[in-house]
């Protein structure tokens, strides 16, 4: 309900922040003028340089200014505590690999101490402001629910979530549809909802009675308006649609679906195939131009032939296509049926590395060029096990509305390997479908580095 204002509360509280680091370093670097000697201004420059870098990539990867955490004082302050933990760690390995000895070791201490409490004023300062403006008439809105029912419920409690305030007065119901005792006061029946709004100056009415069900819901719309309070209908759709739906206008007509597609939008198809191509060029040209033939020698020394794996699996509209890896089991009659356990016995020796290091899965870069997969997406599961899958979870065949990936939102939340039981999989197809809805080239940029970095960090489920 207030996502511009929610953006823009995301950046000045983003650039306070930054503001602060920096402000600190100007003081404390004026303050030990005569104290400390700046023997290289290069070197201090490089030290802020890199504070400031390291701290924008921090809150970006660790979302500390995202809606759900700066909504919440509490969440907000364990957050920003947890990223400046970490960025002080940071700071710390790089003055160690670096081997900086210019910067001042005092200089270091005080500003790091100076701007851990500067993060803390922030946050009470801002929780104060917070606050006020709740308590104020500059955010309050007072509404009005038509109706007593589990829609009017719902939309009370989701109210209730909302960050920002959003001050309920109370139901407007008749009374013999009542049977139960309300969180909120009812205040009059449905023929008095105007005389009541007026009277308690509401500036909005939410009717979870449809026209349809109450012809005077017609009046009260166009009344509400002439005395400049918003009129807002909320359908319950829960008699045909168990879940939230998706809204789209054509001209004047509304689509509902399921879900909300980005990547059905050309233009972003258009960017993500960019980065597919602009990668997996890169990675082609420069890593699997020298890694084919070393790798392919090595697999030829430990079992012969052949070098690559193909395996069929499921692409993008249940179209089989062949995905391409590096050989790291024995040739075995059950590669297209059974999946790769711990301890595997079919894993040969170099085969334990590939898998465990990801190296294996290199060649599927050429499946990206190709167009069969992309950078980001699901994980392409063999066709038995597609098969299998889809008895166990209902909306499992939706995340094959987009192409497989390389790398996914499920594996760099801790969805990869074996699947022992349907609870994995289902967990699984959640991230793929809440990547499939929340699809932005922000998010496939960040999910390639975070890849790149449980690479470096190691997988106890890459096996």
């Amino acid at each position: 309900m207030n996502k511009q204002f929610e953006r823009y509360l995301q950046i000045t509280l983003f650039i306070i922040d930054l503001i602060v680091l920096n402000v600190v370093f100007i003081i404390f670097q004026l303050i030990f003028t005569n104290s400390v000697h700046f023997k290289s201004t290069d070197a201090y420059f490089k030290y802020v340089s890199i504070a400031n870098v390291s701290w924008i990539i921090l809150a970006f990867f660790l979302r500390a200014y995202s809606n759900s955490i700066i909504l919440n004082f509490e969440n907000f302050t364990k957050r920003t505590i947890q990223v400046f933990l970490i960025w002080v760690i940071t700071i710390l390995f790089y003055l160690f690999f670096s081997r900086e000895l210019v910067v001042s070791r005092f200089f270091i201490i005080t500003t790091t101490a100076a701007f851990g409490l500067g993060l803390l004023l922030n946050k009470f300062i801002y929780l104060g402001i917070f606050k006020y403006f709740k308590s104020s008439e500059l955010l309050v809105k007072k509404i009005i629910i038509v109706g007593y029912n589990e829609t009017a419920k719902k939309l009370a409690a989701y109210f209730e979530q909302d960050g920002l305030n959003t001050q309920i007065i109370g139901y407007i119901e008749d009374e013999e549809n009542i049977d139960e005792l309300s969180h909120y006061p009812v205040l009059a029946n449905i023929t008095d909802t105007l005389q009541v709004a007026k009277e308690l100056n509401a500036q909005e009415i939410f009717s979870t009675i449809t026209p349809e069900q109450n012809n005077y819901i017609y009046d009260l719309m166009y009344e509400s308006e002439k005395e400049c309070i918003r009129f807002r209908i909320v359908p319950n759709l829960s008699v045909f649609i168990t879940r939230e739906v998706h809204i789209e206008y054509f001209g004047e007509l509304p689509i509902l679906s399921l879900r909300k597609e980005p990547l059905d939008d050309v233009g972003n198809r258009i960017k993500k195939r960019a980065l597919d191509i602009v990668v997996s060029l890169f990675v082609t040209i420069f890593i699997l131009s020298w890694l084919i033939p070393v790798i392919g020698f090595l697999v030829f020394l430990e079992s012969g032939t052949p070098i690559f794996f193909k395996q069929l699996r499921t692409g993008k509209n249940k179209k089989p296509f062949y995905c391409w890896k590096f050989r790291s089991m024995k040739t075995n009659k059950d590669a297209d049926l059974k999946q790769a356990t711990r301890d595997d016995s079919r894993i040969t020796f170099l085969g334990r590395f590939l898998r465990k290091s990801s190296l294996d899965e290199f060649p599927q870069f050429l499946n990206v060029l190709k167009g069969e997969m992309s950078l980001v997406g699901p994980r392409p599961h063999m066709i038995k096990h597609t098969s299998d899958y889809s008895k166990l979870v209902d909306d499992y065949m939706v995340r094959q509305f987009i192409k497989p990936g390389i790398t996914g939102w499920a594996q760099i939340n801790g969805y990869r390997g074996e699947i022992n039981n349907p609870e994995q999989i289902k967990m699984r197809v959640n991230k793929d479908l809440w990547y499939l809805e929340n699809w932005t080239l922000w998010l496939d940029i960040r999910i390639l580095l975070l890849t790149v970095y449980f690479v470096f960090k190691g997988d106890n489920k890459a096996y």
